[in-house]
């Protein structure tokens, strides 16, 4: 069957944007990553990601919208890869997504998702408005952390199976740029090697159920500590 063959899709706002998709390609050079990313879909014509999937000659392709099911199936389709035969790993993906196989789709967060019951996913929570959101309970002494979070994608935003976590430490005085620095940082060292373990079917689920998911032991994660209220005596 050959290595895994991955679509990336990756908004790259900025012209120095999609670093995260690049640092997947490099995994795939290293070998952290064992797969082929053999496109990425941006909805910036000329953005950061354009000038990051030409240097290695990935395949670019352009998705104005409409970010409905039909015009998903249509730029899949028009890859020329069947559908059972990729995945799909948004990387910095700021659009709505649908129609996508939940079992083979999947997301990175900028933050911690069972954070705060949820606070930091769902409507409006994207890009530098998580990181944002963030700072303001980080200032109010709500929390001591923040992170990122890999979910499978279904049709409810950031609602699928999340499969790891990873956990970021802050501290006071910290901009929402300072955390996006430092949630960005650990993305790409826990990213590729997380995306590998999907991709070779080591998490896995059914798509439907949430109780069907697979994770193994050592990568399991625990409610984050940030969910916990400062006490008020604390110094840390």
């Amino acid at each position: 069957m050959g290595r895994p063959r991955i679509i990336v899709f990756a908004s790259g706002t900025a012209a120095g944007g999609g670093s995260g998709f690049e640092n997947l390609v490099q995994a795939t050079k290293t070998g952290v990553l064992d797969a082929d990313i053999v496109a990425v879909v941006s909805n910036h014509e000329h953005g950061g990601v354009q000038a990051r999937a030409e240097r290695p000659g990935i395949s670019f392709i352009y998705f104005p919208g409409p970010y409905d099911a039909e015009h998903y199936s249509n730029i899949l389709q028009n890859i020329g890869i069947r559908s059972k035969e990729f995945w799909i790993a948004l990387s910095g993906w700021l659009k709505k997504v649908e129609g996508l196989d939940p079992r083979k789709a999947f997301n990175v967060h900028p933050a911690l998702l069972s954070q705060l019951g949820g606070r930091f996913g769902g409507k409006g929570m994207y890009g530098m408005h998580v990181h944002e959101a963030v700072k303001a309970a980080l200032d109010a002494g709500e929390i001591k952390e923040s992170g990122f979070t890999m979910h499978f994608i279904t049709g409810e935003m950031d609602g699928g199976p999340a499969f790891f976590e990873h956990r970021v430490p802050l501290h006071q005085g910290m901009s929402a740029e300072d955390i996006a620095k430092a949630v960005n940082a650990a993305e790409h060292e826990w990213q590729p090697k997380i995306t590998n373990m999907v991709v070779h079917g080591q998490i896995h689920w059914d798509g439907k159920d949430p109780k069907s998911l697979v994770v193994p032991k050592d990568y399991e994660f625990l409610p984050p500590l940030a969910a916990e209220v400062y006490d008020e005596h604390d110094s840390g």
